[in-house]
């Protein structure tokens, strides 16, 4: 096991947590300074939906090491009303926000929570916003390669870029994505003995279009799969990504974060 202690130094980026939701809650404070103590130094907290949006807009006010997107989740597409857009329009227009992309929006055909014809509706809508309000897309693509590639195809090109979050694909679909300009951002799951294709494609890939991601509360790496994801757990990703790449961790580290920070414009 990694002491993360050991650390510091590195300089990680977590491109989507979800520091929102209730699992942290009043730990936050604790769960960010843990996270800087152990060279994660900047976290973008990812809107779901309008409340998260604003919850998330809320924590980049109040946190400097936190900035936030805005951005209606799939799973919420059947529920989605007029006034939802304009508050996220809101939420970018407001110089007080950190508000550094839009999404997590997309496509997701495991849970099937709002029909797939709204869905797809939906997703091309936001990511009409997402280029008038000049924001790098996060998108969110479960079992639904085809028709997720189909709209970016059509939205192409993504002048502010984008990024495929927490990739589930194999290397095929990795160059689709890489072809449209977008990057790809890998998950705890590469820590998984059983996963191959997400190891492959991280071995393969462009170094200057991978990011780093926790996913949290979801999917924390080995040695802690099953439990709550914390920003901190993202040195497990990288020694993973490191690893597999055959670099050491220190240029995983700096080269995912130098790739972050011109993505989402973050000035660091």
């Amino acid at each position: 096991m990694i002491n993360s202690n050991s650390f510091p130094h590195l300089k990680l980026i977590d491109t989507h947590c979800h520091l929102d939701m209730e699992v942290y809650g009043e730990n936050l404070p604790s769960v960010v300074d843990s996270a800087k103590k152990k060279g994660v130094t900047h976290i973008i907290t990812i809107g779901i939906d309008a409340k998260s949006s604003k919850k998330c807009a809320k924590l980049s006010r109040d946190y400097p090491m936190i900035s936030a997107t805005v951005g209606i989740h799939p799973h919420g597409a059947n529920k989605i009303k007029e006034s939802d857009y304009d508050l996220l329009v809101s939420l970018k227009n407001n110089p007080a926000n950190k508000i550094v992309g839009y999404g997590e929006i997309g496509l997701d055909y495991v849970k099937n929570y709002a029909p797939k014809n709204i869905q797809n509706l939906h997703f091309e809508s936001q990511l009409e916003l997402a280029r008038h309000l000049q924001l790098p897309v996060i998108i969110h693509d479960r079992e639904a390669h085809g028709d997720t590639m189909r709209l970016l195809r059509s939205a192409a090109p993504f002048t502010h870029g984008g990024v495929m979050h927490c990739f589930s694909g194999n290397i095929k679909l990795a160059h689709q994505v890489l072809d449209l300009g977008l990057h790809i951002s890998i998950p705890g799951i590469v820590t998984f003995i059983n996963a191959p294709d997400l190891q492959r494609v991280a071995k393969e890939i462009p170094l200057d279009r991978l990011l780093l991601e926790t996913d949290g509360p979801f999917l924390a790496p080995v040695p802690f799969r099953g439990k709550v994801n914390l920003p901190e757990y993202l040195v497990y990703t990288a020694k993973k990504v490191a690893e597999i790449r055959h670099l050491d961790l220190e240029t995983i580290a700096y080269q995912t974060s130098a790739n972050a920070n011109d993505l989402f414009q973050l000035g660091l």
